[in-house]
């Protein structure tokens, strides 16, 4: 999250990038110091480990420098990527060579000749000799003889694992710990000093533009202008060249919005409540009277924090918190949201769009889902294109989107977009929050321009704007100016040249004459501030409540009140436009679409995936046909355990960037009223069955292959079998911790936390039958317990011949030594599968069920 920023400020001269990395490397030791207290102080004594003062000490010490290794290494792999998805991707394949390498799934021995070089440049070869030689030197350990009676027990378990026996060797694994903190912190160093930043965003320019350019010499810097002049009395309109108005394929109702004493409440916040405030609700708004007309440019202004996008939000019915008074009428008729929802569009400030398809897509989606089914596809079409044409976006409908501030459209075309989106659900009322902000004047006279045209199709458009210009300004054709506390000081007519205001503000006693060519905006927020009306010992919002401004709206917000002769209240016999099965469809459109141009995260899972299969076909490199021993079944079932568990974890990481991006657009959408949770849910659940299946397919076939397992057709499937559910449940899961978290960044922290009881409970490190009483329950409900059951089962559960086991005088059958050491039951291959699709369906449940019912996205 901070690279970002590192990244701008390196490039701008403010710092070195050691200035950077060693304060997050000082500030980290104290809180591992704290986290390796605390986890030495529980795990030590309740494992029972060597009760010696100084050997708890020696383990403590080998437990923080781990963290500051582990805490460089991440920061390397993080300066490096630049990306969350690629630094998962990265992080994950050298974590399965340091565990696979680290001397404990598979012993120095063991390993292949061309992966020993990976043994010694690991850390946890380092730290696993270490903590070993710590515990197994302990006078408990060295006072008992091993079962040959050739030396002492633990030398004997130490020379089994190949690890030296010298009390110096735990000296010589602490400072190789203490050199890779330093050596990856100062390569993280470097990486940040010399590599690029991730790609800016730049405007996308079309073809026929980029020629007419070079053709003409023309001036890309030229800034387009509103011409403005009186339509009728109080109303100014802007003719802009080249832009012709043509008759829209869809026709629309017009309706106008009144509101009566509108009110708004939230609770009284805690701080407030500690400096003494007594009441149990703050009030936002108070009593604000108004109403917006079809044909309108209505203007939402005030000071930072008087209300304008508070309002806005009432009266879009996008509060979702609050207490909210007063009555809302809809051309004359109470306001229902649901029904609202169908004749309304909101653009909203921060422009939320899926970054991943193009212009023209975005549009398409929003008009399938949102204009009525029995429009024919060829008029939804030909009106995605009129929209296109109205905001001008038709020069570069083939643009892909983008992530703001990183690639795809600049903030104009963005905001363009963003109308556009609302637009072709063909809306009667479009509500617009500071459509021109962050926008320099170029860019803010385009987003105008498209908003002005917008308004000329005798739409209801209202917008809140902050500081604008002058031709801005004047674009507008009314005015509902707040004060701090949600009061109306003004609400009427802009007049030409914005003189209507003037003169309303002039009329009041003390307020200075406007300069000059001075910014009317600006000199309305400034005579109407607070300071001025303590100079003027005048209250601007009882000065207006008393005008005749104010009785000639109350009346027209009566008139307003009451329903034409002959109308009929909004009625849609369905809350969605669209059935549940379109609604299905289209949002699997717009996954598919979105998924296929996703190389980050797709490219690069897939390609993590290889690197797994290659690394774990190579490391157990026919280890399949090894059926000796015990030490051979071990290998394998660690094999197994390893090939899947590492790919599921980088599936489960790897998706949680893309469900939390899609899930803010989700939000919009939903609130838009476009479709429910349920078929989203699943579009997005449905797109990832056929990535897994194929990342599945040679994934199997390169480590089927490669380890050597039994070449027979039931084998191989049921292993397949396996591996996809088990890919897949990973995946789901993933995007279930995203629902259930606000952002993508707990939703990992949460995620690991689960790993880590897999990774205990998976039947691998400790068997089933050795796990306590009161933590057996959880082996049965882990999904990767069942996932390591059914790979060993699958594959064994015919095979009859003896091995050999160590301190066992005969030797028993393979199937047998299976069920008495890991509980694993032969015929117990049905369950199995249920169980892992169960598994899958319980997390896709999950995730629907929560992404319906828990809203991250307060308003």
């Amino acid at each position: 999250m901070r690279l970002p920023v590192v990244y701008k400020q390196r490039d701008l001269m403010f710092h070195p990038s050691w200035a950077f990395t060693l304060p997050s490397f000082l500030l980290r030791i104290p809180i591992s110091v704290l986290e390796s207290i605390v986890w030495c102080g529980i795990y030590y004594y309740g494992v029972d480990l060597a009760p010696d003062a100084s050997r708890f000490f020696k383990h403590l010490l080998l437990v923080f420098l781990i963290q500051n290794v582990a805490s460089g290494l991440f920061r390397l792999i993080a300066g490096v990527c630049k990306t969350m998805n690629i630094a998962n991707t990265g992080g994950s394949v050298v974590l399965l060579m340091i565990f696979l390498l680290g001397g404990f799934i598979l012993p120095k021995t063991s390993i292949p000749n061309w992966w020993e070089w990976a043994y010694w440049v690991s850390p946890l070869s380092y730290g696993f000799k270490s903590f070993a030689i710590n515990e197994f030197l302990g006078s408990r350990w060295t006072s008992k003889m091993s079962s040959d009676n050739s030396t002492n027990l633990g030398y004997a378990v130490l020379e089994n694992l190949d690890i030296p026996t010298k009390e110096s060797s735990y000296w010589i694994g602490a400072a190789a710990l203490l050199g890779f903190t330093f050596l990856f912190n100062f390569l993280f160093t470097i990486a940040l000093a010399y590599l690029d930043a991730p790609g800016k965003p730049q405007a996308i320019i079309s073809k026929e533009e980029a020629a007419a350019m070079e053709l003409e010499g023309q001036d890309t810097n030229q800034e387009p202008t509103l011409h403005l002049h009186h339509a009728n009395g109080n109303k100014i309109a802007s003719e802009v060249t080249n832009v012709a108005k043509k008759g829209m394929v869809l026709q629309f109702t017009p309706y106008a919005m009144s509101f009566d004493k509108m009110s708004y409440f939230v609770d009284m916040p805690y701080e407030m409540r500690e400096q003494g405030v007594t009441e149990n609700r703050l009030q936002l708004l108070s009593q604000v009277t108004g109403a917006f007309r079809p044909g309108v440019l209505t203007a939402l202004m005030g000071v930072s924090g008087a209300g304008k996008t508070t309002l806005m939000d009432v009266l879009a019915g996008r509060k979702t918190s609050g207490y909210i008074e007063g009555d809302i009428r809809i051309s004359g008729f109470p306001k229902k949201q649901e029904t609202f929802a169908r004749i309304s569009g909101y653009c909203e400030q921060t422009d939320i769009h899926s970054p991943t398809i193009t212009v023209h897509e975005s549009l398409i989606y929003s008009a399938f889902l949102r204009l009525p089914k029995e429009v024919s596809k060829e008029d939804k079409m030909t009106f995605v294109g009129e929209v296109m044409e109205l905001v001008e976006l038709d020069n570069i409908k083939d643009a892909i989107v983008g992530l703001p501030g990183v690639s795809g459209l600049s903030t104009e075309q963005r905001k363009r977009l963003t109308i556009a989106v609302e637009l072709v659900a063909n809306p009667s009322i479009i509500f617009m929050d500071e459509p021109t902000s962050g926008l320099d004047a170029r860019a803010a006279a385009i987003v105008m321009r498209a908003v002005r045209n917008t308004v000329d199709t005798g739409r209801t458009v209202v917008c809140t704007i902050h500081q604008p210009s002058i031709d801005i300004f004047e674009s507008f054709d009314e005015l509902l100016l707040l004060k701090r506390g949600g009061k109306v000081i003004y609400a009427g007519p802009l007049g030409r040249h914005s003189q209507s205001i003037i003169d309303y503000f002039e009329e009041v006693p003390g307020v200075p004459k406007i300069p000059e060519k001075y910014n009317p905006a600006t000199w309305m927020l400034e005579v109407s501030s607070g300071s001025a009306e303590t100079r003027l010992n005048i209250d601007f919002a009882e000065h207006y409540n008393a005008s005749s401004l104010h009785q000639r709206n109350k009346e027209m917000v009566k008139e307003l009140s009451v329903p034409p002769p002959g109308a009929v209240d909004l009625h849609f016999e369905t809350q969605y436009s669209q059935s549940m099965w379109g609604q299905f469809t289209s949002c699997l459109w717009k996954m598919w679409w979105s998924y296929w141009r996703n190389p980050d995260y797709n490219l690069v899972r897939f390609f993590f995936t290889l690197l797994c299969a290659l690394m774990v076909g190579t490391v157990f490199w026919k280890i399949g046909n090894k059926k000796s021993s015990s030490n051979d079944l071990s290998t394998t079932i660690g094999a197994m355990y390893a090939a899947i568990f590492f790919v599921g974890i980088n599936n489960s990481q790897t998706v949680q960037p893309v469900v939390a991006t899609e899930r803010t657009v989700f939000y919009r959408e939903r609130a838009a009223g476009m479709y429910s949770s349920l078929p989203y849910a699943m579009a997005q659940v449905f797109v990832e069955i056929p990535y897994v299946f194929l990342q599945t397919t040679y994934y199997t076939c390169i480590v089927y292959t490669m380890v050597s397992f039994e070449w027979t057709a039931p084998k191989f499937f049921w292993l397949f079998f396996i591996n996809f559910f088990s890919f897949l449940y990973f995946t789901y899961y993933g995007m279930m911790t995203v629902s259930i978290t606000p952002n993508e960044q707990i939703a990992a922290i949460f995620a690991a936390g689960f790993y880590l009881l897999f990774n205990i409970f998976s039947g691998f490190y400790i068997p089933q039958p050795k796990i306590p009483g009161w933590w057996v329950w959880y082996y049965w409900i882990c999904p990767m317990a069942w996932t390591v059951y059914g790979c060993i089962v699958s594959q064994y559960h015919d095979v009859d011949s003896t091995i050999t086991v160590s301190g066992m005088a005969t030797d028993p059958t393979l199937t047998s030594y299976l069920n008495d050491y890991y509980g694993f039951e032969m015929d117990f291959m049905g369950p199995v599968a249920a169980v892992l699709i169960g598994f899958c369906v319980f997390f896709a449940f999950l995730y629907a069920t929560f992404l319906r019912t828990m809203n991250f996205q307060m308003r």
